[in-house]
């Protein structure tokens, strides 16, 4: 099999393009920025596949033993990849390991239909928290253009390393990486057009509702009584609230501030869920603001 990465990323590509709407479909430049980003050049040369083997120890991707087998995973549509454990607290160079997920590349599909949600425009102010390894700031870059862009990193030396590798694929976008608490936003370039979480809140940040646009969107995956998170869009009015729906279910670590589980009843979920027969996605409604958060199922008549 090729080594070469461009075939593995238009495999990728010709993958999403079967899939069902919600992926490349509606948003063509979409499709033209993920050929044209080296995926590769975002994800480190030493990473734990996401499945444990049969000793509970997570195998590891070397791309310098075995750079087919790394180059493949890192384009396979639905895998995501681990780059950090405990914190930091696990080193990569240690080899398999068991722990927890503190960080990782999310799946080609997750990332594409996360920016097919946000539908962002060129010349927006966009502020993405949870830069990661890069990779999702290098396509919303691509499409807002030159000192658009905010990506948030609360792990001081992955904010370093998303920030190089940002810089070595196009200088000229100047994406502004910014160390420091997510659920914080970033003052500075408000007010944005949209915000975009590439971690899993509990509750929407009251920062994020004052510093979008009257208009505005947020995209945050959020938790649910439901056994995984929903990915849930809002629409801001400006002035610290906002309301919007659930779309599908998807699974992502959560904000470091937000790891405590509280009672579903103190994060605004209603006291009695239809847990067994979850009702379609659309129709939860959230509303988010001054007095706190809402989740509430609206059934049409």
């Amino acid at each position: 099999m090729s080594t070469d990465p461009g075939y593995w990323r238009h495999a990728c590509a010709r993958s999403i393009d079967t899939y069902a709407p919600g992926y490349f479909h509606q948003r063509p430049w979409l499709r033209e920025d993920f050929l044209a980003t080296p995926r590769e050049q975002f994800v480190p040369d030493l990473v734990w596949w996401p499945d444990a083997r049969d000793d509970g120890l997570y195998p590891q991707l070397d791309r310098t033993v075995r750079p087919r087998q790394w180059l493949e995973a890192v384009y396979r549509p639905l895998a995501a990849l681990i780059t950090q454990m405990d914190d930091g607290q696990t080193p990569a160079a240690n080899g398999p390991a068991s722990g927890t997920f503190t960080s990782s590349i999310s799946c080609p599909s997750i990332v594409v239909d996360m920016l097919h949600h946000l539908d962002p425009q060129p010349g927006e102010n966009v502020l993405e928290i949870g830069a990661g390894t890069g990779y999702s700031a290098a396509l919303l870059a691509r499409r807002l253009g030159p000192r658009r862009l905010v990506t948030m990193e609360i792990d001081a030396a992955l904010a370093q390393e998303a920030a190089q590798r940002l810089l070595r694929l196009d200088p000229a976008l100047e994406v502004l990486v910014v160390t420091g608490d997510g659920e914080l936003g970033y003052p500075p370039r408000a007010p944005y057009d949209r915000i975009v979480s590439t971690a899993a809140v509990r509750t929407i940040p009251p920062a994020w509702l004052h510093q979008v646009r009257h208009g505005g969107t947020i995209l945050t995956p959020i938790d649910t009584p439901y056994g995984h998170d929903a990915l849930l869009t809002l629409t801001c009015d400006g002035a610290g609230s906002a309301t919007g729906h659930l779309i599908k279910p998807v699974a992502f670590m959560k904000l470091r501030g937000q790891r405590h589980q509280p009672p579903w009843k103190n994060l605004g979920w209603p006291k009695e869920l239809p847990v067994a027969d979850a009702p379609p996605w659309k129709h939860h409604r959230v509303t988010a603001g001054p007095t706190g958060q809402r989740i509430y199922v609206h059934r049409a008549r």
